[in-house]
């Protein structure tokens, strides 16, 4: 397997290891960036279960993930393998309510 396809794999099973995975700078307990720590306050607001990844250790899958999601900045949420988007994204649908609905749907 190329190193291309292999990094899609790794990243896949990362998204796939929970219905709510954000790919973010840092760790919910220590944010890296205000991107970052919004999303995490967000989803900790909802009360819903998520895992993380700091993309800051690990340079493959972040530059890997720039190409896979043809999304170039962080954080990345994903919803059941989806990508939802990003802190703007994610911050204009937690106003809507839409968020939410989209978790429970």
């Amino acid at each position: 397997m190329d190193k291309s396809k292999e990094l899609n794999a790794q990243i896949e099973e990362l998204i796939k290891s929970s219905d709510l995975f954000l790919f973010m700078k840092g760790s919910p307990e220590m944010p890296q960036c205000g991107f970052s720590a919004n999303s995490i306050a967000i989803l900790n607001s909802l009360n819903v279960n998520y895992k993380t990844f700091n993309i800051l250790e690990d340079m493959d899958i972040r530059e890997g993930l720039k190409v896979y999601a043809n999304w170039p900045t962080f954080p990345q949420l994903y919803l059941r393998g989806q990508l939802v988007g990003g802190n703007d994204i994610i911050t204009e649908m937690y106003h809507s309510g839409e968020l939410q609905t989209f978790i429970n749907g």
